[in-house]
């Protein structure tokens, strides 16, 4: 393999995990537009206009070929149902949470994936930390158990969000399909119940969200894009960064959720929850540092031919 090749993916998997983390750390804002839609509905409205959006990618970048071959992987594809399953999951919690007003059991949610993203790293995928990095972890998880403290009836909303799309990452880090296939062929295993979920709402007494009025259609249609470019994203940080380095870099979006909760929502910031956040951040700092430092302590490789 050329070393250039090995170099570039280390290299561009940063800036795909920093936009799919602040996409969704303002994805809230959106959820705001369309509380009217039931979350049931408005997750199946996301997975039918993410069809067409990832369609569209895959013919443009001519990877058609690619989608047909991991449909004829029955191992591939059984991995797809799995993660597709996970997302969904992780989709429908994530929109009932804020609909219903648990912004900080959302954020707490995604404050315990990164902690869980490193303990799968380490058990499953065989990364290593350094004592400074496990004891980041170490003061992360005595902030979140404070939160998670204080929030005992809302407790399932953030281990279900945490443990579904961290899940999901694992899967998708170990199947051998490309990042944007994988999200389309996702995607299309999704529509049948979708289409069933949206169909049921439109037989209902109050009818479709779709055609209550122009601005809330375009309003859901746009939640194809805002599903399918960060998913497309992370997945392609997913399989280019370690596993570990990139849940840290997760707190990102749980920390724009948890302002926006503060701001945006009105929550009110009790001190446990104040208490959270110092340790988290304090963690994330530790981690972060040590990473780089390590980072500049390794040789430079020289350059390829």
């Amino acid at each position: 393999m050329n070393p250039e090749e090995h170099r570039a993916p280390a290299k561009s998997g940063l800036p795909a995990a920093l936009g799919a983390y602040i996409t969704w750390g303002f994805l809230p804002l959106y959820l705001l537009l369309v509380a009217a839609v039931p979350a049931f509905e408005l997750v199946g409205w996301r997975i039918i206009w993410t069809v067409p959006i990832c369609l569209a990618i895959v013919w443009f970048r001519g990877q058609g070929a690619e989608v047909r071959t991991a449909f004829a992987d029955w191992r591939v594809l059984g991995w797809l149902v799995l993660s597709a399953a996970l997302i969904a999951a992780n989709w429908l919690i994530y929109v009932w949470a804020i609909q219903n007003e648990a912004v900080y059991a959302a954020s707490l949610g995604y404050y315990i994936n990164p902690l869980l993203n490193v303990l799968l790293g380490t058990l499953l995928l065989g990364e290593r930390l350094s004592r400074l990095q496990w004891a980041a972890v170490a003061l992360a998880g005595i902030g979140v158990a404070i939160l998670a403290a204080g929030a005992i009836t809302t407790l399932w909303i953030s281990l279900g969000l945490a443990f579904s799309f961290g899940t999901y990452g694992v899967v998708r880090k170990q199947v051998a399909v490309g990042a944007l296939p994988g999200l389309t062929i996702e995607s299309l295993l999704l529509i049948l119940p979708a289409g069933g979920v949206v169909w049921r709402y439109a037989q209902s007494a109050s009818g479709s969200s779709f055609t209550i009025a122009p601005w809330l259609s375009l309003a859901i249609m746009a939640g194809g894009v805002l599903t399918a470019i960060p998913l497309l994203m992370f997945a392609i940080a997913a399989r280019r960064m370690a596993y570990s380095t990139l849940g840290f870099i997760q707190f990102l979006a749980p920390t724009i959720v948890f302002v926006l909760g503060l701001t945006v929502f009105g929550e009110e910031l009790r001190p446990v929850q104040l208490g959270c956040f110092i340790c988290i951040w304090s963690a994330a700092a530790i981690f972060m540092w040590d990473l780089y430092a390590r980072g500049r302590a390794r040789p430079i490789p020289p350059p390829a031919d």
